[in-house]
Formats: C-alpha cells, sequence, structure tokens
C-alpha cells in the first residue's frame, strides 16, 4: 500500500541537503569506531558489533537463585561454625534486615566434600554440580549493600539501588548487538514480578530495542508456554498477515515521520521493536519446542522428573537460545531460597530442584564445545547470615558466593574468602561493580568505554567504580 507522498518544508531540504558532503565523511569516521554502533546504513540497534578488544566469551547464561542461597551451606565451609555452633555472636553485626529475630551462630546441618583434580569444596546439596568442580571459578568474596531483596535484586542487575537504569543485560546487548535477527538478544525465562519486576530487565535510557524480553513468568507452568508459545510472547489475537499489515502501515508511517525530523532513536527503536516482535513469532515457537531433543539430552536436564522438570527445561531453552546466537538468557529459580527458617528441609528442597539441571547444563555446553565461549554465572540477590534466624539465616550481602563457569575464567579455582565465620568478604573483595566490570571485560567489552550519554552525562553500567579481576581469567 503506498501512501501520497507530501511535499517537504524548505528548512527540511536545506537540512538534508547542505551538510550531505560533511555528513557523508562523519559516517565515515564513525564506521571506523564500529565498537559501539550499530549498523549505520541501516540504523539497526540489534546488528553485531564488534567488542573493544578480544573476547573471551561471546555470550551469557545467568542461573539465578532469587531469595539468596547460603554460601556457609553450598560453597563455603566453615570450620568454625561446627565448633561454636549455638554460641553467642562474637563479633559486631552490620545492618540487618530483621536484628530482632537473631540467634547463636548456626553450624551447616550439610556435609561438604571435595571434588575433582581442584579439590573445590562443595556440600551436599550440589553433589551434581560438585562434580564439574574442574570446571568452576568459585567467587566467595561477594559484597553488595542491598539488604532487603528489591535493592539487592536492583544493584545486581542495574548496578544501582534505588533507580531505574539500563540492566546489566541490556548493556551487554547494546555494547555487542545480537547474532539472531529473528530473535532479541537478551531473554528472561520464567522471571519474577517480585522485587522490582521489570526494572531488572529494563534498557532504562537506552533504546527500547535493548530491553529484556520475558519469556512467561514465574507462576506460568512450563506445559502451557509450550502449547501456547505465542500468548507468552505477545498479548494480540490477530493472525500473523494482520500483523503483518499493521507493522507494514506503521513502518511507512514511522519512516515518513522520520525523513522531515532529525533522526529520532526511540522512533528508530520503536520501528525496530515492532520488526523483531512479528519476527520472533517465526522463529520463537520452534525453539520452545523441545520434542526434537534427544531422549538422553532430556534425562540429562532432568527432564524426566517432576522435581527437576520445570528448572531442566528452562535450562535446556537456554543452551537452544545461546546456540541460535542470543547474548544473555538468564534463567530463574525463583522466588525460593529466602530461608529466614527451616533452612535444613527448603534449601535441600530447592537444590534438589535444580543440582541436576545446571550439571546437566555445563555437560551439554561443553560436550557441545560451547562452554569454551559461553560464560555461566550462578548465585542470588546476596547470601546467609553465619548466624541463626528461627531455624533459618538473615540476608548477608557483606560476604558470599557465587561462581562462574566456561566463558574464559580460571577452571578449577577459589576467588577470594569470608572471614572465619562466613560472614564479611575480607580477601579480593568482588563488589557488584567489579562483578559487572568483570563480565564484561570477559565479553570484550571496556567497562568504562561502555557509555551512553544521557541528561548531560555519560553513564555507564558500573558508574565511577568497578575493577576487573583479572585473577579469574584463565
Amino acid at each position: 500500500m503506498n501512501l501520497p507522498s507530501r511535499p517537504i518544508s524548505r528548512r527540511a531540504m536545506l537540512r538534508r541537503t547542505a551538510c550531505g558532503f560533511g555528513a557523508l565523511g562523519l559516517q565515515a569516521l564513525l564506521a571506523q569506531d564500529s565498537g559501539l554502533l550499530a549498523d549505520s546504513a541501516t540504523r539497526n540497534p540489534l546488528a553485531p558489533k564488534l567488542p573493544h578488544f578480544s573476547p573471551r566469551a561471546k555470550r551469557v547464561i545467568f542461573v539465578f537463585m532469587h531469595g539468596g542461597p547460603s554460601q556457609v551451606d553450598t560453597f563455603d565451609p566453615k570450620p568454625r561454625l561446627e565448633k561454636d555452633h549455638g554460641k553467642p555472636i562474637p563479633f559486631k553485626l552490620s545492618l540487618q534486615f530483621a536484628p530482632e529475630d537473631l540467634g547463636g551462630l548456626m553450624k551447616s546441618p550439610f556435609a561438604f566434600h571435595r571434588y575433582g583434580e581442584s579439590g573445590i569444596p562443595v556440600s551436599d546439596l550440589f553433589r551434581q554440580v560438585g562434580a564439574h568442580a574442574d570446571e568452576l571459578c568459585v567467587i566467595r568474596s561477594m559484597v553488595g549493600e542491598g539488604v532487603d531483596h528489591g535493592a539487592a535484586l536492583l544493584q545486581l542487575n542495574t548496578g544501582t539501588l534505588n533507580f531505574t537504569l539500563p540492566s546489566m543485560g541490556s548493556w551487554i546487548f547494546y555494547g555487542l548487538g545480537t547474532e539472531n535477527q529473528n530473535l532479541p538478544g537478551y531473554i528472561e525465562i520464567k522471571p519474577s514480578y517480585y522485587h522490582g519486576g521489570a526494572r531488572n530487565w529494563h534498557s532504562g535510557f537506552l533504546p527500547g530495542a535493548y530491553q529484556g524480553t520475558p519469556i512467561g513468568n514465574d507462576t506460568v507452568k512450563v506445559p502451557d508456554i509450550q502449547d501456547n508459545p505465542i500468548e507468552h510472547l505477545t498479548s494480540g489475537n490477530l493472525t500473523s498477515e494482520q500483523q503483518r499489515y499493521e507493522l507494514e502501515m506503521l513502518q511507512k508511517i514511522n519512516r515518513r515521520n522520520a525523513l522531515d525530523n532529525d533522526f529520532d532513536p526511540k522512533l528508530e527503536a520503536r520501528i525496530q521493536s515492532f520488526e523483531l516482535a512479528f519476527r520472533m513469532q517465526m522463529d520463537a515457537p520452534e525453539i520452545l519446542d523441545i520434542k526434537g531433543e534427544t531422549e538422553a539430552t532430556r534425562k540429562l536436564y532432568g527432564l524426566d522428573d517432576k522435581r527437576t522438570h520445570d528448572y531442566g527445561w528452562q535450562l535446556l531453552l537456554a543452551r537452544r537460545l545461546v546456540e541460535k546466537g542470543v547474548r544473555v538468557v538468564r534463567c530463574w529459580h525463583s522466588y525460593k531460597w529466602d530461608q529466614h527458617s527451616d533452612l535444613a528441609r527448603l534449601h535441600a528442597q530447592n537444590a534438589g530442584e535444580v543440582d541436576k539441571p545446571i550439571a546437566g547444563l555445563l555437560t551439554d555446553l561443553k560436550a557441545r564445545g560451547l562452554l569454551q565461549d559461553t560464560l555461566v554465572v550462578w548465585g542470588g540477590e546476596f547470601g546467609r547470615t553465619p548466624f541463626a534466624q528461627h531455624d533459618g539465616r538473615d540476608h548477608n550481602p557483606y560476604g558470599y558466593t557465587m561462581w562462574m563457569a566456561g566463558g574464559g575464567v580460571k577452571p578449577g579455582s577459589i576467588y577470594g574468602a569470608t572471614d572465619e565465620f562466613g560472614y564479611h568478604a575480607v580477601e579480593d573483595r568482588m563488589h557488584i561493580h567489579d562483578l559487572h566490570a568483570t563480565i564484561l571485560h570477559l565479553l570484550g567489552l571496556d567497562h568504562e568505554t561502555l557509555t551512553y550519554r544521557h541528561g548531560g552525562r555519560d553513564f555507564r553500567l558500573t558508574d565511577v567504580h568497578g575493577v576487573v579481576a583479572n585473577k579469574i581469567m584463565a
């Protein structure tokens, strides 16, 4: 359908032609600095972009334990807690979430064993992940400021405790683009709308095309997503032909408006978002359909067990998505790890749902040659205290554990340490800003160079902070 052309103003004519040769020269200069620029010919914000330097990783899978798993019950054993179990807390407390309910020191109810040639100790909660100890880089010295879930989750994802800024996934997508134009570069699988919701995968002031795309949410059952994939990716009831007609009309109107005005990145992002939404409906259902996977692969991820099926499906889908060129995928085990009480039973139940799927993901990525350039990150928004709260543990952002695997990190290694009780990070502290800087570095992005000008100043994920942890590099 052709829309009638309309004359342009003399001012618009002069604007388009007066600096034509200068604009061509500028375009050539910008093309030389392609590290952060989308394809200047098409202004496609999704186009692949060159990293700042040779990357160790090309993509990220975040295995997220929403609620805060306990470091002293998983990957950071503390013999001192065994010795002093039940005794009064012998050190000064930092800010606590619920200080009125605290008890004495609390030993772990789980035994630890050393795994692999590296001898990394892992508790009985993660026996199958422990079998991959020689692939892990265990970071025992994580530090943040958020004592409550909302602030901690926002800081983990955006670097800030209280503002809606671009998420880490959006920054990575902005910096590198995507290798598949029919899929988003950044996907959240079954995310939670607790504790900030979409602010945790929002693009903030970055163009809207870089926002994370959720597949379902934590209240939706996997069979419902598999049976009705389009319903969980779009909100309309139009046929594909009707949607294409609408998109073509919007495209013509938006492009005509763009010709009459200076380049508007928001308008361009909107155009690209409409197009991507349509293209996703062509490719996404096929990726969501795992029927073509072998029975052995399905068992590897635990899809044959009701207990592990949900998270196993998420991680299998994550592998299928990164295989298709998606840059960032996060899989939510939500919201289950907040054990202020009944920790022994509930932590065991939670780990029973994810241990086999996570081990299956590592096995599958390695077998397919993907682990070497896929960074797998495991962790929650904070850890737990080494002292009791009822028969559980309170929030602890002062020293907790995350681990990475693949993607250029040093395998079979431990980075940093907490004190003898597991309360504060005391060696090689890894603040969340440092974590962000390190992840970007592994992807070939300089966190100080990856900037976006907004509100009169240049912003970056790490703001004015962040130090790359070079010790964890392979």
